[in-house]
């Protein structure tokens, strides 16, 4: 079965965030992602994550003002070289953490505004950050969200995410396939897993509609990671979910449709 990642972000979320990192170890998991680490030193995360033996498998690069409400800046106008700006400590960052994978979030699109241009402006970045990136080993990954959760952003869907990854033309982007928001904007997760396998760089999980634990829900994730398995897919599962009730009483899930492994 696939390798799993603690998002800690939204698990262990009833510890300090540092503390969270040993929490997840005790709890079985061989890695860990979150959102964002750029509250902390860098140092102090790293020094965590080797006394605990986890790998840091993904964060996201600086995304703007998030308490303001912003969700990116890749795509906006006149943050060009803030989003550049951005891109240097996440790298920074990256190399300190041993973090091989950087989520460049798009940004929302004002209803008045014309998506083209952002889009455009969104392609501009990615290229870039990608240049930069590249040297260092580091996969920049894009995520199409759904539009309940983040009205308004950019990427909503895989097939967009893919055409954009096909425009930009770097060997290190790659699309970050969340079954959570890919079930609620399209559903057909398999064969559409399948139809793009080779360009997907990273997966995350969450029970659909609530986004708990993934064996709640109208998702049969027993079958998908039977699915991931079959097509040989290596890379990390991120387990982006918020737990229901408490994070360690909801892990049974990994003892029934799980069955971790670490290698």
């Amino acid at each position: 079965m696939p390798k799993y990642a603690a998002n800690i972000s939204m698990m262990f979320n009833e510890l300090p965030f540092l503390d969270r990192i040993d929490a997840a170890a005790a709890a079985g998991f061989p890695a860990v992602e979150f959102l964002f680490p750029f509250d902390y030193k860098a140092e102090d995360i790293a020094a965590r994550l080797k006394a605990s033996n986890v790998t840091n498998v993904l964060f996201n690069m600086p995304p703007g003002d998030w308490a303001k409400g912003e969700r990116g800046i890749a795509s906006l106008p006149d943050r060009d070289d803030e989003f550049r700006r951005g891109v240097d400590t996440a790298i920074a960052y990256a190399q300190t953490l041993g973090t091989r994978h950087l989520h460049v979030m798009a940004g929302l699109v004002p209803p008045d505004a014309s998506s083209g241009e952002y889009r455009s402006r969104y392609i501009a970045n990615l290229n870039y950050a990608a240049a930069r990136c590249a040297p260092y080993g580091i996969t920049v990954l894009i995520e199409p969200i759904n539009s309940r959760d983040m009205p308004g952003y950019l990427l909503s869907r895989q097939s967009d995410a893919h055409d954009i990854r096909k425009l930009v033309g770097a060997p290190n982007l790659k699309v970050q396939m969340d079954f959570y928001h890919a079930q609620i904007m399209e559903g057909d997760l398999a064969t559409t897993f399948k139809e793009y396998r080779d360009h997907i760089g990273h997966v995350q999980i969450a029970g659909v509609p609530e986004r708990h634990e993934p064996d709640t829900g109208e998702v049969n994730y027993a079958y998908l990671f039977g699915l991931l398995d079959e097509l040989g897919y290596q890379g990390w599962v991120g387990c982006e979910y918020r737990p229901a009730k408490g994070t360690v009483e909801g892990l049974a899930w990994l003892n029934t449709i799980g069955q971790m492994r670490s290698d």
